[in-house]
């Protein structure tokens, strides 16, 4: 996903502030088919909810028994008004379909919140690195995995293939020679569809017919964005003489996508993963993203509407629901804190949401937001919330934070974390990258070579493969559920329901907690990061850590630590 991931790369994003009136209104023409996820009151009967449905002029799409979401389509503009005043109804929320994408001042804030950054191109080449022979050939270039002591706790721990790993993502390229071997393909779902353009022809995922497979319903094996195949080779690209490793090379991994090519994660996706990962015996999940279309879902902000705020406590709520169905079937749950600098813990202000526009006159708009309000999935309850650092195990300049919002920290990368301050795309993090996106973003020439800095090649014998360099928490997350599935795996006993092994989450997470590297803040407290950008202009934010060093705000209980969780 592009929102939690700090790409290293050429273009300079610009910050704008968008204002809207605060009340939107619902002006949809009847007529124009809508879908809702409608979450049903807890013990309600069901019968009697569906039947609320049907009155309100609503058709049950589909239905999610285990945590009591239907997925409902109407062509009623008055559907969400009429339907929750119902005693059997608990919330409401738009499932996406029709939306419009902010323009001009709106999607310049949108890609600041992102916190993507491309500076600066060069020239990749097939690497050839000096290296120990039992070391993958790119090993050279993962600090991250000597950050948490990975590389020395593959002597004792590897990984289990019954342990099963979700990537709740845009996908995994499963054709990946550095993926194939560990990707669990009967498992593997795609849980949602590409959305080509808005109601205003504004292009949002492309043609269906431009995509790989001329599809909007993508098989569970593709990754036309990126995001998921580096998150799932971070966790999980085996030691086979090429490339990288990830942290647990020996575990399996299951693509469970949520999010369209554009990178936008919506409500009804993420909820079927949930339980979909629960009850086929998945072990961990990576979560890098936020449910759209809100970075900050607030109960009763008097900068949203009535219905807005209706919306928003249905994203909560629901997605509550699911992530307590798949913790109480034995999943780990692990997520990224964000790349927006900001402490979770005080009122902050927010301009990027909401970020896909659901009604006519919705926009981006200034709102106060107070520490009632929650981002999901990261402040989920039984979620493990991780923030990034970079190669001088500082935390990342762009890494969310907080006191109690932090349960542990995980490289990262920070390309600005070197001695002058200067980029140094090195100082991100390296993983695998779809050929099929380097042929059609230029980024590799007529004979395969990569033609900028942030892509590198490594070959074996005839196989080749391709990497590359992004920064963000959600490159940080999955190395901490990395670790989280080497404790499974070590630790974990049969799992008489699904097979292979099971743990469970509570543990893990103790000892993911547990067994971290602990890291103080710094001093004087108020840490002030400094950044020469390749125009020369310099750039100065200060970011304050809260905390004892046991527990605080900018590493949680610590850095992983992979050999400390599984060594002797």
């Amino acid at each position: 996903m592009k929102r939690v991931t700090v790409v290293v790369a050429t273009t300079a994003v610009v910050a704008a502030t968008l204002t809207a009136p605060a009340q939107a209104v619902e002006t949809r023409q009847s007529g124009a088919k809508t879908e809702y996820v409608v979450l049903y009151k807890e013990g309600a009967n069901t019968a009697q909810a569906q039947k609320a449905i049907e009155a309100a002029g609503g058709t049950i799409v589909k239905v999610n028994a285990e945590v009591g979401v239907a997925t409902v389509s109407t062509a009623n503009a008055g559907f969400a008004g009429t339907i929750q005043s119902d005693a059997a109804i608990a919330g409401v929320a738009r499932n996406r379909t029709i939306g419009t994408v902010p323009h001009d001042a709106a999607v310049a804030r949108k890609a600041q919140n992102k916190v993507v950054e491309r500076e600066g191109r060069g020239h990749g080449s097939v690497t050839k690195w000096k290296r120990n022979v039992k070391d993958e050939p790119l090993a050279g270039l993962q600090w991250d995995m000597k950050q948490i002591q990975a590389d020395k706790a593959h002597k004792y721990e590897e990984g289990d293939k019954g342990v099963l790993v979700g990537i709740l993502d845009t996908g995994i390229d499963a054709s990946h020679p550095d993926i194939a071997p560990n990707f669990n393909r009967k498992l593997s779902r795609n849980f949602t569809v590409d959305l080509p353009a808005d109601a205003n022809g504004t292009v949002i995922d492309g043609p269906c017919a431009s995509d790989p497979d001329g599809s909007c319903n993508d098989p569970a094996d593709v990754d036309e964005d990126g995001h998921g195949t580096h998150v799932a080779s971070s966790i999980a690209s085996p030691i086979n003489g090429l490339g990288v490793a990830g942290v647990a090379p020996k575990v399996s991994l299951v693509n469970l996508r949520v999010g369209q090519d554009s990178g936008y994660f919506f409500v009804q996706p993420t909820i079927d993963a949930l339980t979909y990962a629960g009850d086929v015996g998945v072990d961990v999940i990576n979560m890098s993203y936020y449910i759209d279309p809100w970075l900050f879902n607030c109960a009763d902000n008097p900068a949203d509407s009535p219905a807005e705020q209706l919306e928003q406590r249905t994203i909560v709520s629901a997605v509550q629901r699911a992530l307590d169905y798949a913790h109480r079937h034995g999943v780990t749950l692990v997520s990224a804190a964000g790349n927006g600098a900001t402490d979770y813990t005080k009122t902050i202000v927010d301009a990027s949401s909401p970020d896909f526009a659901q009604v006519a006159g919705q926009q981006p708009r200034t709102r106060t937001i107070p520490t009632s309000c929650i981002s999901m999935p990261s402040e989920g309850e039984h979620v493990i919330s991780v923030s990034s650092t970079g190669i001088s195990t500082r935390k990342s300049y762009y890494s969310d934070y907080g006191n109690g919002y932090i349960d542990v920290a995980s490289p990262g990368g920070d390309a600005y974390d070197t001695p002058g301050n200067t980029r140094d795309v090195t100082k991100a993090t390296l993983s695998a990258y779809p050929k099929s996106l380097a042929v059609a973003n230029g980024e590799i020439d007529e004979n395969g070579d990569p033609t900028v800095d942030y892509v590198v090649k490594d070959c074996k014998g005839k196989v080749c493969a391709y990497y590359q360099y992004l920064q963000g928490t959600s490159m940080a997350s999955p190395r901490a559920a990395g670790v989280a599935a080497l404790i499974v795996s070590k630790y974990g006993h049969r799992d008489p329901h699904h097979g292979g092994l099971t743990l469970d989450p509570d543990v893990v997470e103790n000892i993911l907690k547990g067994t971290a590297t602990k890291k103080s803040c710094p001093n004087p407290a108020a840490f002030t990061y400094t950044r020469i950008l390749p125009t020369g202009q310099t750039t100065t934010a200060t970011h304050t850590c809260e905390g004892t060093t046991s527990n605080n705000g900018f590493y949680g209980k610590g850095i992983v630590n992979a050999l400390h969780a599984v060594g002797h």
